[in-house]
Formats: structure tokens, C-alpha cells, sequence
């Protein structure tokens, strides 16, 4: 019997990270990182996915999923597993449900949990993680991926493949060196906007000794805090390593070039969300302001259309997709091929629960199969809820180390998803 799609599993997800003010910025200050988990049920196995958000709405993006995973049901598994490109269109296309969007919100959300969770099925199915499945694929195969539709006056479909034939050649060394040596990666761990300035030194030097060479601080609430802040992390990390700073869109345009300005003394190496996630024009009036840093965005960017306006107005230096916030690894995979197209690189976003997980085997498949390209280019890492996942990530020396285990690696723990269900779980009732 041809194996089909059958059913699919929810479940509201949160975790009190608000308590220790883990992840705790300027926009946020006492988030608890939740996860709307979608699992698709199969006859030949199961497909595990999600989107993140922050507590309060999670339901909301767990409401959208289902109503996006229903388009799924019933689909044969071999069919999915042939076009991803067009079960991700397949999706998109219920004219009712795009209407909320199109292409954002809630239901661009709900429908990344789904596509996330048809890529983990998929790789399992193949026997292969999902960054290994994406290097694998056939440059045609890398373009049938992507929804063109609004994105050809950037990046024509053609000349998405001339450029992925070009970087065909070094493949196979390429993944033989991320294999032995990792992808390179930074910390926010030790920069959250709600810990006191012991903690905070005392976090920078263990960054140190851990052997990290860039550093994120949260900055945007307190202009003199930040001044402080930043001199601190300055003295501990030393001239030599990356210090990055992060607003989360808390400032207008004027006083975040203001704001630079005040910290420049600290040798900034990017400006994160500096302002409004959907100013454009503002974005590029920032850049050319403080360059040489760079401004990095991309984590609030609802969809390719968004990067691909950031790039032609050079308005950033770097791209931070996430996995969540898009429309799951199709939709990363065609920003992918538009931040190559100009040389901007790729830093994913991954400052939340399972997003590590994820934009690793993101960022892995860039180097190996797209640019080729490691210089200027870190993944996101923070320390923390690791442990309720069946494939976390690896660390040495502040790289990730390759996934090796069938999928996404996005499945999370039964033990966890029961205590930390909400509002019923052992750590919420």
C-alpha cells in the first residue's frame, strides 16, 4: 500500500524561560520561549516540526498550523518526497487561508511548522539529515525548490543555476571540512539584556575560555546601561575578538544612528534590528550611517519578498534568516540564493527554543552546496534547552558540528513535550 499522510499531532509548547530571564531584550524582557509542534503522522513514520514564538499567542500559531496541516493529509509520501517545492506551493495555495497573510502572520507561521515537519519526514525517509538531503539535490533540483513568482526581477531562476553549478565542483570537500572542523558560530548567552553586570563579566569570560571569538549583547532600553555594558564585555573579550549588539527593534531611525554612534568606541562589528523590522528605506539610511558596521536583520522578515527589498537597497551587510519565521527550509533556501546572488552573507538567527537545532543544518548546506563561503559567516548560539531534544546540537570551539542523525533534527522528547505542554504539563499546572 502506497504510504500517505494520515493524520497529524499538536501541541502547545512553552517553557519558563521568563523565570531565570533567559532571552530577555529590550522589546522582550521576560519571554518564555514556546514552540507551536507539529507532528505529521504517516504509514512510513513521522515528520516532526515547529514555529517559535514567545509565550502569549503561541495557540494562535498552533491554531494556524493545523489549519495548514490539513492540507497535507491524505498526500502520498513518495509524491511529497519528490517535489518539496511544490508541497510547500501546495500549501500556500489555499486561497482562504492567504487572504490572513498572504506570505505572513500567523498563518506563515503555522505553515513553517508544517513544512519544517515535511523536511524531517523526508530525511528520515532518505536516511539522511536534512542539511546532507539539500547538498545532495542537483542544482535543478535546489531551484525547483523555490516559489519564483515574486522574486525573478532580483534573481531569475537561471541565473539561480548557473550559480549553483558553478559552486557544484567543491562540494565533496567542502562537506569533508565542515565534517572535521564545523561551522563557525557566536553567543548571545552571555549578552541578555536582564543580567546583572557580574553576571554578565563573569558569562564573557567564560565565552572566553570556552573558546568563542564573537559576543552578542541585547542593547536598546538604556543608552548609559549599554555604555556600561558594552565597555565591560569590551574589557573581557579583549581587542581582538567580535562584539555585536542587538536592539530588537526598539529604536527609530535617527536615534539608533545616534545610539551606534554613543557605542562605536567599542568596535562594533554589527547593529542588529535596529529599528522597525519592516522599514526598508530606514534599514539603508542606518547602513550607510554607521558603516563600516554592518547592519544585520531578518529574524521579524515575514518572507523572501522582505530580503529580497533589503538587498537591492543595500540597506544590510548581513542576512539573518530564521527557520521559523519563514515559511520553513523552502523559503530559507530561496533567501539563501538571493543573499549569494549579491555576496551579503547568511547569518541565521537562532536565539530561541529548537531554532540552534534547525538553522545549522541551514547554514551547513550554504557553505557546501551555494557560496563556498565561510569568512564573515556565524550561526546564533544560546545555551539553553538543549536537552529536550532528541538530536541537539554539538559544539566544539564555538562550531557547530554537523548533524549526523536522520531529519531536522526537531524532534522533541515525549517526557518534555508532556511536562511542558501548556497549560496542563507539570510546569504549568
Amino acid at each position: 500500500m502506497t504510504a500517505r499522510v494520515v493524520d497529524f499531532e499538536t501541541v502547545d509548547l512553552r517553557f519558563p524561560t521568563s523565570s531565570a530571564l533567559d532571552g530577555s531584550d529590550a522589546m522582550n524582557p521576560a519571554p518564555d520561549y514556546s514552540a507551536a509542534y507539529l507532528v505529521l503522522r504517516t504509514d512510513a513514520g513521522d515528520g516532526h516540526g515547529f514555529t517559535f514564538t514567545i509565550g502569549r499567542g503561541n495557540e494562535l500559531a498552533l491554531a494556524a498550523a493545523e489549519a495548514v496541516a490539513g492540507r497535507a493529509v491524505g498526500l502520498r509520501v513518495d509524491e511529497i518526497a519528490a517535489d518539496l517545492g511544490g508541497f510547500a506551493r501546495h500549501l500556500a495555495a489555499d486561497s482562504q487561508l492567504r487572504w490572513l497573510g498572504p506570505d505572513k502572520g500567523v498563518i506563515h507561521l503555522g505553515t513553517a511548522a508544517v513544512v519544517n515537519a515535511a523536511w524531517d519526514l523526508v530525511a528520515r525517509i532518505e536516511g539522511k539529515p536534512v542539511w546532507k538531503l539539500l547538498s545532495d539535490m542537483s542544482p535543478r533540483q535546489i531551484v525547483d525548490l523555490v516559489d519564483w513568482r515574486y522574486l525573478r526581477d532580483e534573481l531569475t531562476p537561471e541565473a539561480a543555476l548557473e550559480m549553483l553549478e558553478q559552486a557544484g565542483s567543491g562540494r565533496a570537500e567542502r562537506e569533508s571540512l565542515i565534517r572535521r572542523e564545523g561551522y563557525p558560530a557566536y553567543t548571545t548567552s552571555a549578552g541578555w539584556l536582564g543580567y546583572d553586570d557580574e553576571k554578565l563579566r563573569r558569562l564573557c569570560q567564560e565565552a572566553v575560555d570556552a573558546g568563542w571569538d564573537s559576543v552578542k549583547l541585547k542593547v536598546g532600553a538604556d543608552l548609559d546601561d549599554d555604555r556600561r555594558r558594552c565597555r565591560i564585555a569590551r574589557e573581557v573579550l579583549g581587542p581582538d575578538r567580535r562584539l555585536m549588539i542587538d536592539a530588537n527593534q526598539t529604536l527609530g531611525v535617527r536615534e539608533a544612528i545616534d545610539w551606534h554612534r554613543a557605542l562605536a568606541e567599542f568596535d562594533i562589528w554589527w547593529f542588529e534590528e535596529p529599528t522597525s523590522p519592516d522599514d526598508v528605506l530606514g534599514h539603508a539610511t542606518i547602513q550607510r550611517a554607521i558603516a563600516p558596521t554592518h547592519v544585520a536583520t531578518g529574524e521579524h522578515a515575514h518572507n523572501a519578498v522582505m530580503f529580497k527589498q533589503f538587498l537591492q537597497a543595500e540597506a544590510i551587510g548581513i542576512c539573518q534568516i530564521d527557520a521559523c519565521r519563514l515559511a520553513g527550509v523552502n523559503e530559507a533556501v530561496a533567501t539563501i540564493l538571493l543573499a549569494a546572488a549579491r555576496g551579503v552573507p547568511v547569518c541565521p538567527h537562532a536565539g530561541g527554543v529548537g531554532l540552534c537545532e534547525l538553522v545549522q543544518h541551514l547554514s551547513i548546506f550554504d557553505y557546501v552546496a551555494v557560496t563556498g563561503r565561510l569568512d564573515n559567516r556565524v550561526v546564533e548560539y544560546v545555551d539553553h534547552l538543549h536537552e529536550h531534544f532528541t538530536d541537539p546540537v554539538r559544539m566544539r570551539d564555538g562550531r557547530y558540528l554537523p548533524p549526523e542523525r536522520p531529519g531536522y533534527s526537531a524532534q522533541i522528547k515525549r517526557e518534555s513535550l508532556e511536562r511542558y505542554r501548556f497549560p496542563d504539563g507539570a510546569a504549568w499546572a
